[in-house]
């Protein structure tokens, strides 16, 4: 689904009347605002080991032992980086007895975790780009 259509179609905004980075598009305030937020987003996702998290996440649930295994960091660090995914509300977490267990968000996240590891593939494997 195109950003176009997700917008328009799945959440109800209109789709912008300038193309971005159009000659003669202004940055609004709603759209200044929708800009910063996903900056935020990419942001927390720039890390090596949030990025590893959020990706083994995006197989399903797991626990702090699970997710420190996937990514292969100390368990501080990853009860770190947890930290800051949750306040961003980019995971989810649910108690089951004396475990956390974590989760995304939503399906978004998965699928932007998922294209950015794509598009490392293409890079790291010389592949043509392709739409």
């Amino acid at each position: 689904m195109s950003a176009g259509r997700h917008l328009a179609g799945a959440h109800g905004a209109q789709p912008a009347r300038v193309a971005p980075g159009a000659p003669g598009a202004q940055v609004t305030p709603e759209r200044g605002d929708r800009l910063e937020a996903a900056a935020s987003v990419l942001a927390l996702l720039a890390d090596r080991t949030r990025l590893a998290l959020m990706e083994r996440l995006g197989r399903g649930e797991a626990d702090v032992t699970t997710l420190t295994e996937a990514c292969g960091a100390a368990r501080p660090s990853v009860s770190q980086h947890l930290a800051k995914l949750r306040l961003a509300g980019l995971v989810t977490t649910r108690k089951d007895g004396r475990r956390v267990v974590y989760a995304l968000g939503h399906g978004h996240l998965r699928r932007l975790v998922d294209e950015a590891l794509n598009v490392a593939d293409h890079q790291l494997g010389s592949l043509p780009p392709h739409d």
